[in-house]
C-alpha cells in the first residue's frame, strides 16, 4: 500500500500527533475514535516486528478531539541488527502531517525510588549501544544536534498533564542497550554511575531518526522492573508484559491528558 492509498483509506485530514507504543502498551490504540487500522505488512516498506506485545499496525483516528496516528508496535535493533529499522515508519508519520511524536517504551529502573509501575518522562538519553541509525545517511543534515532532543515544551506538557490527573511522573535519563539479552548487574551499576535512571532496548534510535526527519519528540517510559542485581529475581520479557499491563491504566490516563492539551 502506497502513501496515496493510505491517505485514500484514512481520509485527507492531516494527523497532528504521532505515537509509537512500546511492549504491552498497544491497548492505547483501542482508545481511538473513528479509527482506521492498517497492518504493517500491508504498507510498502514498513518494518515487521516479531516481538510479542508489538502488534505491528498503523492506527489513525481521533483521541481527545485530536487527529492522531499510532504505530502499535515497533521493530527493535536486536531483531535484525538494523538501527534505522523504524525510519520508514517515522517518515510515514511526518508524511501524514504529524509535527511531533510521542515515543513510549517499557524500561528497567536503576533508581530504588522509581519502582515497577512508575512512569518516567525522558529528558535526555545515553546511547550506550554505540550504534546510530544515521550511519550511511548522506549530506550535512545527518549531523543532527541532540541538545533538547526531548522537546522542553512537550516535556512541560507531559508534566502539566500528569499534575492535572494526579499522576506521579518521574523525569530522567534513559540508556539504550542493544539487547536482546538483559543487562548484567555490573552494567546496571555502571550505567547508574553514568547518570541513567532507566534502561531499555528502544526509543533512542527513534529519537535520533525523528530529529533528523524534523519531528519534535516527547517520550515516556513505563517502568516494569528494577535493573539486574537490584532484586533477587532475574529479568524476563514475561515480566515486562505483566508489569506494563499493571501500569496501563495510569499510562493511558496520562497520554489522554497530554493529547487533550493539543485540542
Amino acid at each position: 500500500m502506497t502513501l496515496d492509498e493510505i491517505r485514500d483509506q484514512i481520509g485527507a485530514t492531516p494527523t497532528q500527533i504521532g505515537m509509537i507504543l512500546g511492549s504491552g502498551l498497544g491497548q492505547m490504540a483501542g482508545e481511538m475514535q473513528d479509527a482506521i487500522k492498517i497492518s504493517f505488512d500491508e504498507i510498502d516498506g514498513m518494518p515487521q516486528s516479531g516481538v510479542s506485545g508489538h502488534a505491528g499496525a498503523l492506527v489513525v483516528g481521533n483521541l481527545e478531539g485530536v487527529r492522531c496516528a499510532i504505530l502499535s508496535g515497533r521493530v527493535h535493533y536486536y531483531e535484525q541488527g538494523h538501527a534505522a529499522a523504524m525510519r520508514p515508519a517515522l517518515e510515514l508519520l511526518a508524511q501524514l502531517g504529524a509535527e511531533s511524536v510521542l515515543l513510549t517504551n517499557s524500561a528497567g529502573s536503576t533508581q530504588q525510588e522509581m519502582p515497577p509501575g512508575s512512569l518516567m518522562a525522558l529528558d535526555d538519553h545515553i546511547n550506550y549501544s554505540g550504534l546510530n541509525p544515521l550511519i550511511g545517511d548522506g549530506g550535512d543534515a545527518r549531523f543532527v544536534g541532540m541538545v533538547d532532543a526531548y522537546d522542553p515544551a512537550l516535556l512541560a506538557r507531559l508534566h502539566a498533564a500528569a499534575q492535572a490527573e494526579g499522576i506521579t511522573l518521574h523525569q530522567g535519563v534513559y540508556a539504550w542497550f542493544s539487547g536482546p539479552s538483559f543487562e548484567t548487574p555490573a552494567e546496571i551499576r555502571m550505567i547508574r554511575t553514568m547518570g541513567a535512571d532507566a534502561v531499555g532496548m528502544s526509543t533512542v534510535p527513534e529519537t535520533i531518526l525523528a530529529r533528523r526527519i524534523g519531528l519534535k519528540v516527547a517520550a515516556i517510559s513505563c517502568i516494569t522492573n528494577y535493573g539486574a542485581g537490584m532484586t533477587t529475581t532475574n529479568n524476563s520479557h514475561a515480566e515486562t508484559l505483566e508489569e506494563s499491563a499493571k501500569a496501563r491504566g495510569a499510562f493511558i490516563q496520562l497520554v489522554r491528558a497530554y493529547i487533550r492539551s493539543f485540542a
